[in-house]
């Protein structure tokens, strides 16, 4: 396993028997969200983490624009994170991460599609490339989020997949974990009301402590110094 971020002019690492590829970098969320159905369904895996801001010349065989995540499953390679997590869950089928009722299965991946308002919000304010302040972005996920408490509430669960985490829930914690990250970078005070969402802040306490999900969780300080770094176009992949 390659834990340094390979750049250009590296050489990709040979695979190891009997393992999945991942091809990762260490602080991206489509490719926490990859690890966390891995570690989940307990499917052995490999990762190799590549530097993105110097991506060396045998990823773009992998994938043609470059990206992470990639797994390659030995037949082929997959990019996408929800089009991986669905390979795997088809492939891999204990746990199950969808409900097997066909109509809850497609409420769970119509919300996953619908959190993508939450994720587009979480992004730009960490990027702010529109330079407004956060109240602007919060809004952009704010009635989605309400949406979210509100079926929490109604499945009288912990988590959107019961008593254990399903999809829904494996999809959406990597922008649990990066919420706060807006309101650090600019000193601020979040001005959501967390009196409103006493559901969803207790699945983010209760998802923290589960042990495939702590395999993937950073510490903010690392994030933070790395994604001042990323933005300033000069992160330090490595050495934090």
């Amino acid at each position: 396993m390659s834990t340094k971020h390979l750049s250009v002019g590296s050489t990709c690492p040979p695979k190891e028997k009997g393992k999945l590829r991942l091809y990762s970098m260490r602080f991206c969320p489509f490719v926490q969200r990859v690890k966390l159905v891995l570690n989940v369904k307990g499917i052995p895996y490999d990762v190799v983490n590549v530097d993105l801001q110097k991506k060396p010349e045998w990823l773009f065989k992998l994938h043609p624009q470059g990206k992470v995540p990639a797994l390659d499953t030995g037949d082929e390679v997959l990019v996408e994170s929800l089009d991986i997590a669905d390979y795997l869950d088809a492939k891999y089928p204990e746990p199950p991460l969808y409900p097997s009722d066909p109509e809850r299965k497609a409420k769970d991946k119509e919300l996953i599609e619908k959190f993508g308002k939450v994720v587009s919000a979480i992004l730009n304010a960490l990027i702010d490339k529109d330079k407004q302040p956060l109240e602007y972005y919060l809004a952009q996920a704010y009635d989605t989020l309400e949406e979210f408490e509100t079926e929490l509430a109604c499945r009288g669960t912990t988590f959107f997949g019961g008593e254990k985490p399903g999809m829904v829930d494996l999809m959406i914690w990597p922008w649990a974990e990066l919420s706060k990250l807006p309101v650090l970078l600019r000193n601020e005070t979040s001005k959501l009301p967390k009196e409103k969402f006493p559901k969803l802040i207790a699945y983010k306490r209760a998802m923290q402590e589960l042990d495939p999900v702590k395999d993937t969780i950073i510490d903010t300080k690392t994030r933070l110094k790395f994604l001042s770094g990323y933005l300033a176009g000069n992160a330090s992949y490595d050495d934090l």
